[in-house]
């Protein structure tokens, strides 16, 4: 059987459109009764930008499709060595979210953690997993994202948030590496935001992008697959995609999965390919240089964190970061929506 994909385009409600992408996509066929389940949304900036990071309200859809139907829920994700995942989930609206919903918050970043070996890895071995995901059933709820390493960032890079910090260090093999953790954290069920998505220089200095859009399907594979070609890309040509299909993982093959919504099929919004930005093609060349052990692996790393930090600073401030900001809250929809979050940091 076909694994099946849903495309929802937004009308007056975020959360009803989510509703209506998980009906389309059955999932409560991928999402057991009264499961415990970990909601990883995309915390992955901490600088005010709608699209670089999951919207509150497609959150909020998930848990108001869930609720009573699975037991308790949490919110999950961890920090970066460039991002304050806490500073994120204020300025984001999810804290308040949680609150009434009675959702608890977990930092991933902080443990507990238990070492796992990574079947048939590729690139990883052994990994320190958070406790809380081998406890519960994982949702993932991504953004629609271009990535200037693996093309697009979606319902499979989500996983990437579920390593520690120092995951960095996997960067220039970033497609096994994004394989082997997909076998470790395969999400039951994904949920993606297109609502206000990324394109060009992402995942964070990208430019907003209004799709109107959320897609949802219990193959996390066949969703980035479908969400590729929504964007205007190719998945044959995206390493992880292939990757995983390869290892089992889902299906990669557009072909072979059922598409169905709104726009069923042939959308293609035409996302901005994205690129490297300075401070990514910094780190790659120090990766690929005879300083490698020195920069990562020493006190070193701090102080070069705190310089790529004060490049995100001065290209949010000076260069382009508010500028991308307010267009999208001047949007009719969704400025509204994002204006009730933004203070003005």
């Amino acid at each position: 059987m076909k694994p099946k994909v849903s495309i929802v385009k937004v009308g007056q409600s975020v959360p009803e459109a989510v509703r209506e992408a998980m009906e389309l996509a059955d999932w409560k066929s991928s999402v057991p009764r009264g499961a415990e389940v970990a909601l990883k949304p995309n915390l992955g900036f901490d600088f005010f930008l709608p699209g670089t990071v999951t919207g509150p309200w497609v959150v909020e859809g998930v848990i108001q499709t869930i609720k009573g139907y699975v037991g308790q829920i949490y919110l999950v994700e961890s920090g970066q060595i460039l991002v304050n995942v806490e500073r994120a989930l204020q300025q984001t609206g999810m804290a308040d979210l949680c609150r009434r919903y009675d959702v608890p918050w977990i930092n991933m970043s902080k443990g507990p953690f238990k070492k796992l070996m990574v079947p048939e890895g590729l690139v990883l071995r052994e990994v320190e997993v958070p406790e809380i995901l081998l406890q519960t059933t994982l949702i993932t709820i991504p953004v629609m994202k271009t990535h200037g390493r693996t093309v697009i960032t979606g319902a499979l890079k989500n996983q990437w948030g579920c390593l520690r910090e120092l995951r960095h260090n996997y960067h220039l093999v970033l497609d096994e590496a994004l394989a082997d953790v997909n076998a470790l954290f395969k999400p039951a069920f994904a949920v993606m935001d297109g609502t206000v998505g990324l394109e060009g220089n992402g995942p964070k200095s990208g430019r907003p992008k209004v799709a109107n859009r959320v897609l949802a399907s219990g193959d996390a594979l066949a969703l980035d697959a479908v969400a590729a070609k929504v964007m205007g890309f190719d998945p044959q040509d995206i390493g992880h995609i292939q990757l995983c299909a390869r290892r089992g993982l889902g299906v990669g093959d557009p072909d072979q999965i059922e598409v169905v919504g709104d726009d069923a099929p042939g959308l293609n919004l035409g996302f901005q390919r994205g690129r490297n930005n300075f401070v990514a093609m910094v780190e790659i060349a120090l990766r690929r240089s005879f300083l490698r052990g020195l920069v990562f692996h020493t006190p070193l790393l701090s102080f070069l964190a705190l310089g790529a930090i004060l490049w995100y600073y001065i290209w949010y401030y000076l260069v382009a970061g508010r500028r991308y900001r307010d267009l999208i809250l001047g949007h009719p929809f969704y400025g509204a929506q994002w204006r009730q979050l933004d203070n003005h940091q």
